[in-house]
C-alpha cells in the first residue's frame, strides 16, 4: 500500500475517532454517512458494535459503540490471567479493555495504533472503564515498537487488511510473540476472484475491503512468518467480494520460521 493510501486510511479513522468522541449517545444510524460505514453495500450491519452484543461482549458501551471491527477477537483468543496481550490497530480500545479483564490479575494489554485521535479516545475509554492494566502506544503494524518474544497473545480486529505490507505485519506479530504464543484475529478475507476495480478503489481500501488477503495468501503469509496450526473460519459476508473471518495460529514453539511468503 502506498503512502497515499496509508494517509487516506489515517485521515478516515481519525475522523471516525472524532465522530465517536463527540457523539457516543447519538450513534450514526446504519448506512447514514459516518466517517467509516459499519454496513455492507446491501445495507446490513456487518461491522461494529452489533457484533459485540451477539458475542456477549457488550459490557463496555463507550468503547464498543466506537468499534469498527468485523468480529470480536477476545471471544476466540482464550485469554488467561497473567498473560501479556498485544492488540494490533487497537482503535477506540474495546478489545484492549475486554482483554484486560480476562488477563487480570497479573496480566496486561498493549494497544498499538497509528492514529493519535484513536489513541486519545482509547485512553479516555480506559479511564471511564476504570481499567489500569493497559497501555496504548503509537506506531505502525509493520514496525511494532516492542522487543522480541515479549507477548503471549496477539489480537486484532479488522485492521491487518489496511496495513501497507501484510506479510511484514505477520512477521512482526511472530517476532514479538514468545514461542508457542497465540495469534487470534478477526479480519476481512477477499474472495479469490475480487475484481481489479474493487482492488483499486481508495474507498474500498479504507473501508477494509480492497487490501484484504485471500485465505490462500493468509495461509502462506502465516506459514512464512513462523506460525503453525493455522485456522481460518469464515463468519459472515461483509461485501460481494469479501467475508469476515476468524484467523488463529500458534507461533512455532522452536521459534523458527517454516517457509517464505
Amino acid at each position: 500500500m502506498s503512502n497515499e493510501v496509508r494517509e487516506a486510511v489515517k485521515r478516515r479513522y481519525a475522523a471516525a475517532a472524532v465522530e465517536a468522541d463527540g457523539a457516543y449517545s447519538e450513534a450514526t444510524p446504519c448506512c447514514g454517512e459516518p466517517a467509516v460505514s459499519t454496513c455492507s453495500p446491501a445495507g446490513e450491519a456487518v461491522f461494529g458494535a452489533a457484533l459485540y452484543d451477539e458475542a456477549g461482549e457488550g459490557a463496555l458501551p463507550n468503547a464498543v459503540a466506537a468499534s469498527l471491527g468485523c468480529g470480536v477477537p477476545t471471544a476466540v483468543a482464550d485469554l488467561h490471567p497473567g498473560e501479556v496481550v498485544l492488540d494490533l490497530g487497537s482503535g477506540a480500545g474495546a478489545d484492549v479493555l475486554i482483554a484486560a479483564g480476562r488477563v487480570a490479575p497479573g496480566g496486561r494489554v498493549i494497544g498499538l495504533d497509528m492514529t493519535p485521535e484513536m489513541l486519545d479516545l482509547a485512553r479516555q475509554n480506559a479511564v471511564l472503564a476504570g481499567v489500569d492494566n493497559v497501555e496504548f502506544i503509537e506506531g505502525y503494524l509493520e514496525e511494532i515498537p516492542l522487543p522480541d518474544a515479549t507477548v503471549d497473545v496477539v489480537i486484532s480486529n479488522c485492521v491487518i487488511n489496511l496495513a501497507a505490507d501484510k506479510h511484514v505485519v505477520l512477521k512482526e506479530a511472530a517476532r514479538v510473540l514468545r514461542p508457542g504464543g497465540r495469534l487470534a484475529i478477526s479480519d476481512v478475507i477477499a474472495d479469490p476472484d475480487m475484481d481489479a476495480a474493487t482492488r483499486s478503489d481508495i474507498a474500498e481500501w479504507t473501508g477494509c475491503i480492497a487490501g484484504a488477503l485471500t485465505e490462500a495468501d493468509y495461509q502462506v503469509g502465516l506459514s512464512g512468518a513462523g506460525f503453525e496450526e493455522v485456522e481460518v473460519i469464515e463468519t459472515h459476508r461483509v461485501h460481494p467480494h469479501a467475508v469476515a473471518a476468524i484467523v488463529r495460529a500458534v507461533r512455532a514453539r522452536d521459534g523458527s520460521a517454516t517457509g517464505n511468503p
